[in-house]
């Protein structure tokens, strides 16, 4: 040990290791913070990557009823949860479906064209796995070419950025 820290009281010494400690600590969660900051900020790379952050979907969900278009997000969150869904359980979740977002007079009528509407009436008897699959498809990219731009010009997002 060096001669001048040799002659202060061992209470300075031990106050000056805490502070190398929590300084040490403290660069530790800035350079955790920066990085997954960025790694957030990639969140609102594509709808994609912000569909598979809980975080994302929930931002876009706020942004989705301002524009009375919420529908479209729960209906590709239903189809994916479809897809996990086990054979047995496949008949009863897609009339769930069905009947939420497809048939003409559900609650939360998603907007597909007839021909994709007509397909799915004539499999809803022996549903499938993909059933849903292209149904899913048009309203992901109705969701990709039309609210996720108008979203990211948002002040919805423009303030979850800020939070990050």
């Amino acid at each position: 040990m060096c001669k001048g820290l040799s002659s202060l009281p061992s209470s300075c010494l031990e106050k000056a290791k805490e502070m190398r400690v929590k300084l040490g600590h403290l660069a530790e969660k800035q350079e955790w913070t920066h990085k997954h900051r960025a790694q957030e900020e990639k969140i609102f790379q594509d709808l994609e990557s912000l569909l598979n952050s809980k975080m994302g979907q929930q931002v876009f969900r706020w942004f989705l009823r301002t524009e009375f278009s919420e529908e479209n997000l729960e209906f590709w969150l239903a189809c994916e949860d479809y897809r996990t869904t086990p054979g047995t359980q496949l008949g009863i979740k897609a009339l769930s479906i069905y009947s939420q977002f497809i048939n003409s007079e559900a609650p939360q009528e998603v907007n597909l064209d007839s021909e994709t509407k007509e397909a799915l009436t004539s499999m809803i008897e022996e549903p499938t796995a993909d059933t849903f699959d292209k149904a899913q498809q048009r309203i992901y990219s109705l969701m990709a070419k039309d609210s996720f731009p108008r979203f990211l010009r948002s002040s919805y997002c423009q303030e979850a950025l800020k939070a990050l």
